[in-house]
């Protein structure tokens, strides 16, 4: 019986890092270099390894994502594994699933510590995707799955994973679903597939995107903040370049009572989502009045975020403006993640 075959995409990050003369971290390793660092991985999958390219992921960008898009739309294996760095792996890998709609599982994976500490956690990691990849569970499930994050032994959907710690090895979580899956011994434990209506809606209206970069400012709202900077960068003959705009709100989707006038200045410049600063839940819709309530800033025009956190939020707003969507098939959109 053939075993699965499994390729490997290296993109860099604290996995992939080696030390200089310094000491100091810095990226080096390849794809053959993080799969000769876990020799059973021959004894579970046909492994392929393809170095992307050797970037931490604070400096990935959009562009380049949806060029990892297309390599792996063209990758001829029964799954595909993603390395990368964790800085914004929360929000890759939540591209990635906007953009991939395949038969085949794919996992983006990650380390916490470098290779040159003690217990790296990398090859664990590594190890751990490829199990996860050819487990029958997930290989059958891999469409309702969609794209996945595996951390620490734990499978996460790309919609909910945030890293919740700068540091630890536990770094990741799923606050408001919890886990997929999780790894024991050999296998996998399967929890719970995930609710996949609102991706799936958006991947409708997104299929094929391939605009120009869009890109999207990011306000977080915070205590006796009026959002001075909004009237600036809408008084720049181009905007500054901005062609939407997240607002990290409060509570339930509450501004500063003083920077209400800017948020709604904003909203009516370009499309603006609200989105949780607490990090995720689905917000209010009509319990609070006020000029800067839930119920105001709805009916000022603002587009509502629902559960998703604010960099996951900018993550589909770029993408929707990058496709070319008017602000009411945004909105509607948005609306379906609660």
């Amino acid at each position: 019986m053939s075993k699965p075959r499994i390729h490997v995409l290296a993109l860099g990050g604290t996995i992939a890092t080696r030390p200089d003369s310094t000491g100091a971290m810095q990226m080096g390793l390849g794809a053959d270099d993080l799969v000769a660092a876990v020799p059973v991985l021959k004894e579970i999958a046909e492994i392929g390894a393809e170095t992307v390219s050797r970037v931490g992921s604070h400096s990935l960008s959009f562009d380049q994502i949806h060029a990892l898009a297309t390599r792996i739309r063209d990758v001829k294996a029964d799954g595909v594994v993603v390395t990368q760095g964790t800085d914004t792996m929360e929000e890759t890998s939540f591209l990635l699933d906007l953009l991939l709609d395949l038969e085949i599982p794919v996992i983006v994976t990650a380390a916490m510590r470098n290779p040159a500490l003690t217990s790296p956690d990398g090859p664990g990691n590594l190890l751990a995707a490829v199990r996860v990849a050819t487990d029958d569970w997930v290989r059958k499930n891999a469409k309702a799955l969609g794209v996945v994050a595996v951390m620490l032994d734990e499978v996460y959907a790309a919609s909910d994973v945030l890293k919740v710690h700068p540091t630890r090895l536990n770094a990741f979580a799923s606050t408001q679903t919890g886990p997929l899956a999780a790894l024991v011994e050999d296998r996998v434990v399967p929890f719970a597939l995930p609710v996949r209506n609102a991706v799936v809606a958006a991947r409708s209206k997104l299929a094929g995107v391939s605009g120009k970069a869009a890109p999207v400012a990011l306000f977080w709202m915070s205590l006796d903040d009026d959002a001075a900077l909004m009237p600036f960068m809408l008084a720049a003959p181009d905007r500054l370049g901005f062609r939407g705009a997240v607002i990290a709100a409060m509570g339930g989707g509450h501004t500063p009572e003083r920077a209400t006038e800017n948020v709604i200045g904003l909203a009516k410049a370009m499309p603006t989502v609200v989105s949780p600063r607490a990090g995720g839940g689905p917000m209010l819709r009509k319990t609070y009045g006020g000029s800067s309530s839930e119920i105001a800033l709805r009916e000022a025009g603002l587009i509502w975020g629902g559960r998703l956190h604010p960099l996951k939020a900018r993550v589909l707003l770029e993408t929707c403006l990058r496709a070319g969507l008017d602000r009411a098939t945004i909105a509607e959109l948005f609306d379906a993640f609660g």
